[in-house]
């Protein structure tokens, strides 16, 4: 086969491969303003619900308690209506001394669908919440919602430094206190 042939193929391959990467990629472009405003509704229903499954939780001395943060895969609103394609990042820190406690921690990717309510707090109410199972599932789950790039980036380990501060803020800890396991 002439070289000419192989390029033609490989540049016909390239092409289809860019073309799936973006037809399976999620939204690019996250509306920042609407991420404002549904991020924190996110991150409140996703503690609240990690309430209790903790072991942290089980030892009262310790105040532990759960702190989240998601990031926007994809954000889609059609009127009222919003769907957001996450990856959250849940941790459970106590209080021991002048240190700060890290019982329980969890990444999960997850599709939040929320609705418009201005009677709720940030003016959106969480209607469901979707994740991926753990295990054999897992990665099937997220490429099917996310897409091939948007699996890919789920996947990526997400920083726990602004939860250890908001932590080190919520008991009143120095800036510096130290991390240890529970």
């Amino acid at each position: 086969m002439s070289a000419g042939r192989w390029v033609v193929g490989g540049g016909a391959v390239a092409v289809l491969v860019a073309t799936g990467a973006y037809v399976m990629s999620p939204a690019t472009d996250v509306d920042t303003r609407l991420w404002d405003q549904v991020r924190p509704v996110i991150e409140a229903r996703i503690a609240s619900d990690a309430r209790g499954s903790g072991y942290g939780e089980t030892v009262p001395a310790l105040k532990a308690r759960w702190f989240c943060r998601a990031e926007a895969l994809g954000l889609q609103q059609h009127g009222g209506d919003v769907r957001a394609d996450v990856t959250t990042l849940c941790v459970e820190y106590g209080v021991h001394d002048d240190t700060l406690v890290e019982c329980s921690a969890g990444q999960v990717p997850q599709v939040v669908r929320l609705e418009r309510d201005h009677a709720a707090a940030g003016g959106y109410r969480v209607v469901s919440r979707e994740e991926a199972p753990d295990g054999a599932g897992n990665a099937q789950w997220t490429r099917d919602r996310f897409g091939v790039v948007g699996a890919s980036l789920a996947q990526d380990s997400m920083s726990s430094g602004a939860l250890e501060d908001r932590a080190r803020t919520h008991f009143g800890l120095p800036a510096g206190a130290a991390v240890v396991d529970c």
